[in-house]
Parts: C-alpha cells; sequence; structure tokens
C-alpha cells in the first residue's frame, strides 16, 4: 500500500474512532436529558374524616394530599396549603411540590363542599372550614414525619390564596399552634367587599353584583368551576362524595349562606342575618387574636380584594405587636399571578418567610413594604416586566409622601339609567385582567351618565402609590344617590387608563335638590401603584352607572361636583435587584466582555494588518504589479486558482486572457483586497496588499461592472465618489476624465437613464480619477461600439506613460493583440503563457497572399505541394507553407503570370490563444 493510502487509512481509522466516541457521548448525554427526574418528594392521597360544626360532632370526609420529602433527615417543619374559591387540591399541587422539595412536610386538602370533598360551602366559617383545618393540625401532629413544638402542636405555617388565604388568618386566629401565616390576595371584612362603601359616610355601601354572582354560580355549580384558575380553581371541581343531593337553588352552599346571598342580591341591603353571616367568615373579627408571624401579599390588579383589604389586615395584625410583612404585587383575582418577576419576587418573600419562622433558618426577614410597577414589554416574549421596589417600613395607604392636582370642571347633571342598563363598563369579574383583550377598548363611560373633571398637563411624573383621595358634592331629587369615581390617566393623544378597572362606589344619602345646598364629602379610590407621566392628564370621572354595581331601579339625574383638587399619596421606593434582573446584567456584562474582547481583537489585528501593509519589499518598491504563487479555493472545496505568479511592469498594457472560469476575475478581486487569498500574496509597489490597504489609493479598478447613485447625474457621482477618497478635488483630474468618458451633455443626466454603454464609460472614467499608478480594468471595452473601443486603445497607450501600468482582462483577442504590450493567458487556475504579445504569437506557418487571380494561384500552389490553401476574399488566399520557402511561392506564381499584391504572415493572438488552451471553452469551473 502507498504512503498517501496509508495515511488515509490511518486518517479514516481514528475519525472513525473520535466519531464512535463522540456518539456515545452525545447517547448518553441525551438518554441523561430525557430520562425522567426523580422527585424530591413523594404523595399519598387519603381521605381523612373530621369532625366539624359548631359542636364539633359533624363528621365530614376531606379529599387530601400528604407530601413529604424524599431525603429528609429525621422530622421536618410542615405546612397546611389551602386553595382558593372553586379550586381543590389539586390547584396548588406545583406549590406543594416545590415547598416539600424545600424540606417541608406539605398537606393540601379540599375545602368541604368542593371536589371530592363531603359537606357544604359555609365562606370559611369558624364552626366548618376552619374547624376542618384544625383538625387536620391534629393529623400532622400524630405523623412521625413531622416535627413537634410540643406534643400535638406542629411546627407548621400556613399559606393559602384568596379563599386559602382568608382560612390562613381565621385560623391564626383561632389556634395558636400555627407558627407563621402567608395570606395573599385575601379579604378583611366580607361587608367591605360586597358592600364597598368610599366616602366618609355611615351609609351602607353598594353591593358588588358582579363578584357576588360569580361567586354564588361558582359554589352552585356541580361541574366546572366558573371561576375557572382565577381564585385556584383547578382539577375536580364537581359535586363530591358525602355531598348528597344539593339544592338547584342553592347548589354546595349552605342553607344560611345561600339564603344571606338571594337577600342582598335582591335588595342591595343585608339584612341582621346576612351581616352575621358576611360578618362571621371575616379575618376582622380575629385579627387581635393572631400571634403568628404574618406575610400580606396582595394584587395591584384586584377588583374584588383591593389593596385595602390587606391594608386593613396588617394594621389590625401589627396592633399586637405581631411580625407583620406587606408586599403588593401587579396581579391579583383581575391579574392573575401577576408578570413572571413579580412571580419570582412574591415566591422569594414566602421562602423566606417560612424558613425563618417555620423552618428556623435564616435571619429575621425585614419587616419593609415591597411593591411593584409594571416597567414594559419582554424582548424575549413580549409578555409583561415589573419593577419592584421597597421601602424600610410600610406606608399604608396614605403613602410616605403627596401630590396635590388641581382638577377643574363644573357641575354636571348625570343621569342614572332604570335597573342601571346601559351601564357603564368597569371590568369584567373573573377576566384574569383581559378586559382590553376582550372588548378591544371598547369599555368606558355611557354619554350623559358620567361628568369629568380635568387637571392641566402635570409638569412631572408622579409615582402614586396608595389610595387618592377627591372631595365631592352631589344633589339628588330622590335624597339618594349612587355614584361610581374613577381615576384616568390620559396621555397627550386623548387616550385615557383606568388602573386595574378599579373604581370607588359610593352610596350618598340625605341630599338636597339643589347643588348649592349639598356639602362635601371625602371620597377615597382604590389604592393603586401607577407611574403618571409628565405631560399627562388627571381625569377624575363621576358616574351614575356600572355593570358591577347593583344601582338603584328608578331612573334619576343627579348633580355632581368635585372639588378643586385630587390627593395623590406617593412613595420613593428603593429598586430591588430581583434575580432576572441580576442575571440581565450579568448577561450584559458577559456581553459587554465579549464586544470589548473582539474590539481589542480587531483592534490589534488591525494594528497587524498596518504593519504588514507598511511593510515595504525593497526588491519590488517601484514595481507597479508582482503577483506570487497566487491560489485561493473555497470551503466547499472548489480551487477557483491554482497557482499565479506574473509582474506588471512601469509602462506596459497588460493582458489576461483566458476562457470563461480560468480565474481571470478571481485574481482581479484578490488584487483589489475584496478577497483574501487562500496561498501566496501580491505586490503594489512592494506593499502586500489586503481589505483596506493604504497603496490601494494607487490603484484605479473596474471590477464586476459599474454600480453608481441613479438619483444622481454623472458627474455628480463621480464627485461623490472622489469625495469618499478624502484628497483634494484638484487631485482628481475631472476635465481627464470626462475626455475619457466621452459623454457630452449626458454627463449631467442621472444615471438610471444611461444605456449601459454609457454606464461602463463612466466606469472607466472614475477608475481614471486621480490617474492612479496603475489601472486594473475589468472587460473595459464591454458595451462599447466600435469608435469607442478604438479610441480605449488610444486611451489605455497613453496612460501607459508617465511610469504608469495597466492590467486589462478581456475576452476580445483582437482588441488585446492591438492594445497590449504583454500578455498572461490563463486556463484552470494556472498561467499557461506569459510574456510580449509578439513573442506568444511567434513566426505563423501561414501566410496570406493578395494576388490577381485566384483560381490560377490556387492551382499552382497545389503543385508546390503547400498543406492547404484556403479562398480568403475575392483576391486573397490563406496558405499553409508545410515547410516551403516564401519566396519559392512568390517566384513560382510571377512565372505562371499572376501577380502578387502583398505576403503577410498570417497567425494572430487567437491562434496562440487557441493553441494554448485548446478549441473547447471548459475552464476553471468545470475542474
Amino acid at each position: 500500500m502507498s504512503l498517501p493510502g496509508r495515511l488515509r487509512k490511518a486518517v479514516t481509522r481514528r475519525r472513525l474512532l473520535a466519531g464512535s466516541v463522540v456518539l456515545v457521548l452525545v447517547a448518553g448525554l441525551v438518554g441523561w436529558a430525557v430520562w425522567p427526574d426523580t422527585p424530591g418528594w413523594k404523595a399519598t392521597d387519603q381521605r381523612i374524616t373530621v369532625r366539624t360544626g359548631p359542636a364539633g360532632d359533624q363528621p365530614v370526609e376531606l379529599d387530601t394530599r400528604f407530601y413529604l420529602p424524599r431525603d429528609r433527615s429525621g422530622r421536618v417543619p410542615a405546612v397546611l396549603l389551602a386553595h382558593g374559591f372553586g379550586g381543590t387540591k389539586d390547584s396548588v399541587a406545583s406549590d406543594a411540590e416545590s415547598l416539600a422539595d424545600r424540606g417541608y412536610a406539605v398537606l393540601t386538602w379540599t375545602a368541604q363542599g368542593f371536589g371530592r370533598s363531603g359537606g357544604q360551602i359555609h365562606l370559611d366559617s369558624p364552626d366548618y372550614e376552619v374547624r376542618d383545618a384544625q383538625r387536620l393540625l391534629d393529623w400532622l401532629a400524630a405523623r412521625p414525619e413531622v416535627r413537634l413544638d410540643a406534643p400535638g402542636d406542629p411546627r407548621v405555617g400556613v399559606v393559602g390564596g384568596s379563599y386559602g388565604g382568608g382560612l390562613a388568618l381565621l385560623l391564626a386566629g383561632q389556634d395558636p399552634r400555627v407558627d407563621a401565616i402567608v395570606p395573599s390576595i385575601t379579604w378583611n371584612d366580607f361587608t367591605n367587599v360586597f358592600l364597598p362603601q368610599s366616602a366618609g359616610t355611615t351609609a351602607t355601601g353598594v353591593f358588588k353584583k358582579g363578584w357576588a354572582g360569580l361567586f354564588f354560580g361558582n359554589g352552585a355549580a356541580t361541574g366546572q368551576s366558573a371561576l375557572g384558575s382565577t381564585l385556584g380553581a383547578g382539577g375536580d371541581a364537581g359535586a363530591g362524595g358525602g355531598a348528597g343531593a344539593t339544592d338547584p337553588a342553592c347548589g354546595r352552599f349552605a342553607a344560611d349562606v345561600c339564603q344571606a346571598y338571594l337577600q342582598l342580591a335582591t335588595t342591595g341591603v343585608p339584612d341582621a342575618a346576612t351581616s352575621a353571616v358576611l360578618r362571621k367568615s371575616s379575618p376582622a373579627t380575629v385579627l387581635d387574636k393572631i400571634k403568628a408571624p404574618t406575610l400580606l401579599i396582595q394584587g395591584e390588579v384586584d377588583t374584588l380584594f383591593p389593596l385595602s383589604e390587606a391594608d386593613a389586615n396588617a394594621r389590625g395584625i401589627a396592633a399586637n405587636g405581631t411580625p407583620v410583612r406587606v408586599a403588593w404585587f401587579t396581579g391579583g383575582h383581575d391579574g392573575g399571578a401577576g408578570p413572571k418577576t413579580d412571580q419570582d419576587r412574591v415566591k422569594y418573600l414566602t421562602l423566606q418567610w417560612l424558613d425563618h419562622y417555620v423552618k428556623g433558618d435564616g435571619a429575621a426577614p425585614a419587616n419593609s413594604f415591597t411593591y411593584s410597577r409594571v416597567a414594559g414589554f419582554s424582548a424575549l416574549d413580549r409578555g409583561l416586566v415589573t419593577n419592584g421596589y421597597s421601602t424600610d417600613a410600610y406606608p399604608g395607604l396614605t403613602g410616605t409622601g403627596s401630590t396635590q392636582v388641581a382638577i377643574a370642571g363644573p357641575a354636571q347633571p348625570i343621569a342614572n339609567p332604570p335597573n342601571g342598563n346601559p351601564g357603564a363598563l368597569s371590568s369584567l369579574p373573573g377576566s384574569g385582567g383581559r378586559l382590553s383583550e376582550l372588548l378591544g377598548g371598547v369599555a368606558g363611560d355611557v354619554p350623559g351618565q358620567f361628568a369629568t373633571f380635568d387637571s392641566t398637563p402635570v409638569t412631572g411624573a408622579i409615582e402614586v402609590a396608595g389610595a387618592p383621595t377627591v372631595r365631592l358634592r352631589a344633589a339628588s331629587p330622590t335624597g339618594e344617590a349612587t355614584l361610581f369615581v374613577k381615576l384616568y390617566d390620559v396621555d397627550q393623544s386623548g387616550a385615557e387608563t383606568l388602573s386595574a378597572g378599579l373604581v370607588a362606589p359610593v352610596r350618598l344619602t340625605g341630599l338636597p335638590a339643589d347643588i348649592g345646598k349639598a356639602s362635601e364629602v371625602t371620597v377615597t379610590l382604590p389604592a393603586i401603584v401607577r407611574r403618571i407621566d409628565a405631560g399627562h392628564t388627571v381625569r377624575v370621572v363621576v358616574a351614575a352607572s356600572d355593570q358591577a354595581f347593583l344601582t338603584p331601579a328608578r331612573p334619576a339625574v343627579y348633580t355632581v361636583q368635585a372639588g378643586s383638587a385630587i390627593t395623590l399619596p406617593t412613595v420613593v421606593g428603593t429598586p430591588i435587584a430581583n434575580p432576572q434582573t441580576i442575571w440581565r446584567y450579568v448577561l450584559a456584562g458577559l456581553v459587554l466582555a465579549i464586544v470589548l474582547g473582539l474590539a481589542v481583537v480587531l483592534l490589534v489585528r488591525r494594528r497587524l494588518r498596518r504593519r504588514r501593509h507598511d511593510e515595504v519589499i525593497e526588491e519590488y518598491a517601484d514595481t507597479p504589479l508582482v503577483v506570487r504563487d497566487l491560489r485561493k479555493a473555497y470551503g466547499d472545496g472548489f480551487v477557483a486558482v491554482e497557482e499565479i505568479s506574473f509582474t506588471v511592469e512601469r509602462g506596459q498594457v497588460v493582458g489576461l486572457l483566458g476562457p470563461n472560469g480560468a480565474g481571470k476575475t478571481t485574481t482581479l478581486r484578490v488584487l483589489m483586497g475584496l478577497t483574501m487569498p487562500s496561498g501566496g500574496d501580491a505586490l503594489v509597489f512592494g506593499h502586500k496588499l489586503g481589505p483596506g490597504a493604504p497603496v490601494l489609493s494607487r490603484i484605479g479598478a473596474l471590477v464586476e461592472g459599474p454600480g453608481f447613485l441613479p438619483h444622481l447625474s454623472g458627474l455628480d457621482n463621480l464627485r461623490s465618489y472622489w469625495r469618499a477618497t478624502g484628497r483634494p478635488e484638484a487631485d482628481a483630474h475631472f476635465e481627464e476624465a470626462l475626455e475619457i468618458a466621452g459623454l457630452g451633455d449626458s454627463i449631467h443626466r442621472k444615471t438610471r437613464k444611461y444605456s449601459h454603454g454609457m454606464r461602463q464609460r463612466l466606469a472607466i472614467a472614475q477608475a481614471m480619477l486621480g490617474l492612479p499608478e496603475l489601472l486594473v480594468l475589468d472587460e473595459p471595452t464591454d458595451g462599447l461600439d466600435p469608435p469607442q473601443i478604438a479610441e480605449m486603445r488610444r486611451v489605455l497607450r497613453r496612460y501607459a506613460t508617465d511610469g504608469r501600468a495597466v492590467l486589462v482582462s478581456s475576452h476580445l483577442l483582437a482588441e488585446v493583440e492591438q492594445t497590449c504590450t504583454h500578455a498572461v493567458v490563463v486556463n484552470k487556475g494556472r498561467i499557461v503563457a506569459s510574456g510580449p504579445v509578439d513573442e506568444i504569437v511567434g513566426d505563423s506557418p501561414s501566410v496570406l497572399l493578395d494576388v490577381s487571380d485566384v483560381p490560377a494561384a490556387s492551382k499552382v500552389l497545389e503543385g508546390l505541394g503547400v498543406r492547404s490553401v484556403t479562398p480568403d476574399g475575392p483576391s486573397g488566399l490563406i496558405v499553409d507553407m508545410n515547410g516551403t520557402p516564401r519566396a519559392e511561392v512568390v517566384a513560382s506564381l510571377v512565372r505562371a503570370g499572376v501577380d502578387v499584391d502583398r505576403v503577410v504572415p498570417r497567425r494572430r493572438l487567437e491562434d496562440a490563444f487557441l493553441a494554448l488552451v485548446g478549441d473547447n471553452s471548459r475552464g476553471s469551473g468545470d475542474r
């Protein structure tokens, strides 16, 4: 076997071995990646029977799931994880798994009245749902895996959202064994929730019929939750075991709860029994008994349980000296879980709170207040992105400061429609904050039913964080009025935004019929977090109707007048660096480092290249062009130029010849620094060529056709090109270039109107601007007519004087023969001949004869034994002499009476070219 063969075999073996190793590694990595992870927890489903009811003697079966860390060591702390209204134990499975992964024993269950659990819905009644949770604490205390504080007392935290959050508060107020709680998006007082009153008056609030109906419809249903995932619903929401037959009017609601809803929905004013039911299920009744450290998380986009509910809980719990921390986020019953940035922050706060107060790890969390504001959209998924902020202490709803914004507008009449229809639309309960998507911006106020009071554009941005207040006067012919006060942020285009769809319901009684006799009342609007940018307008709207609330059935016309200013609470918080932000900074730092590294590499490379370009090989310092062993191969293996070497001296016009694909244009591109060679080099006056080489300024070129700005004239194109060189206009020699172009007045026409020949002539003139010492032209006569071609011959010969040189690539061999002093013939990427044109043409084996009698001359020549005789015109003959001396041919013709007018050699450059490259058209590209 030959040495190359052995090398190929060895290389093949090594590649095969390396490929096999890589394949095994990749297969192993893929297998590892797709192999199902073993969870860090294990879960057990079981049904637990608890004793419930006022006397604790009513058995109810609860559907539960118990999670334990897989790699626990000894007893572990526990978390009781409650779901939202309409949900089941499956609704909180993801959170339970995360907590179990962190080392907690987690017990989830489906509250009675939902899913597969028995019992009825009592709205977190202390006698039922709360007592159920107490029995589950007993069950945890009996588990050998759960850490105890004392016999029967488990180390436990209680976490829940909405319905589950209310249970956490009520349980902590009823059972001192609870060590910490994290209630989120929950309520303080059901009376205030479903009968909100935003004015400083003792009148009963306005019934929140939209949310109340959604609650009742969800609990009465026996199928899929009407609330969906808004309140944590999910999994099996149907009627469960033990529920028995349900009343079609009340579903799985307890009778007293059902009656309370029906009574309130009918009248809009609660009776004593309804008030008692609402009050009994309100955490407000037990706040003074809560000793468990409390983290309150509340949503800023929540028309059900607004920020004021968490504020009331925080103030009530903190009054006893219990540690309390408050966090607001840009989600809620209308905003869902909020953007990912907020979800990460809330999860971090929750785990930090539980780890310290339940697990006993880490320092005590600060009692600082944190909140967030939407900052824009993510570039990755177009989802919302928030910025988080913190202050040292919870400021309540009044903020750490305030800004008064003057508003103006006359007293205005507004109409209350009969039965509230049509009514203004501010929010859709349970829509998950998708009101604008669902309505396409249609939501708003009904003409004739609202009054507006506007400010002038604010001069600086206002960071609102809290509950704005405004003074209001109203008059009504009925002595009563139900009003809805809203705060709009209006941008410069007039687009108005109602933050989170929040409105302030107001029910006023004892009103005069004349607005002049009305007294002012203070209206506290829902707390918001919003930046009102400079140039925006603050607009206060007072409406007579709202689809989400119950309004008087009797039509009436009210008169309303807002005060002269609205007070906006403000908070200046310290930005929180959340993990996503930190990662963004790290990524930005890495990108910056890479950019700087690349910049340094490019700078060093440029300096090295400039140093190479500045180096002069003295041997060739006075030679216009030296090409040494030039080679150009492409990545796909195609070799455009195999090996080319030639020299262009001063005073020479050198023709670069070859068939299509021979490598002529590639060679010219390398010479102009437009492409890098794979081997060899090119020297211009001793300087190595490369992209950006300063010596390129000494070359004028036309390669691969001209390119001009079509909207400029020919002259303007030439001037623009020369200005780009940065050299003085006097050095351009425009007159000589324009004389060469020969365009006459057409030089002032736009080049888009030029013919191909005109563009070619302009391109040649552009190449000659500045009279460069080396002129490189690729097919310069393409598109020129015969007179222009003849002129081009004279121009190029004249140009190669005064020490200049010309390199021409052309297919017109006759023109090269008449124009060039030297030629370089290229075929299949190699030079097959080079030197003076006369030497390449050489001595001719044939002659051209002009004779007086062609037939007679042909007969004489045939007798002399020449190889061939070919007529050429009326008096010409081309004769292949076959070694016969010319003198003998002429003498024989004269003796035969044939006059000979001319005898010239017949070999041309074309003949030499065909002899060198063959008569086929295959070039380098066919190899």
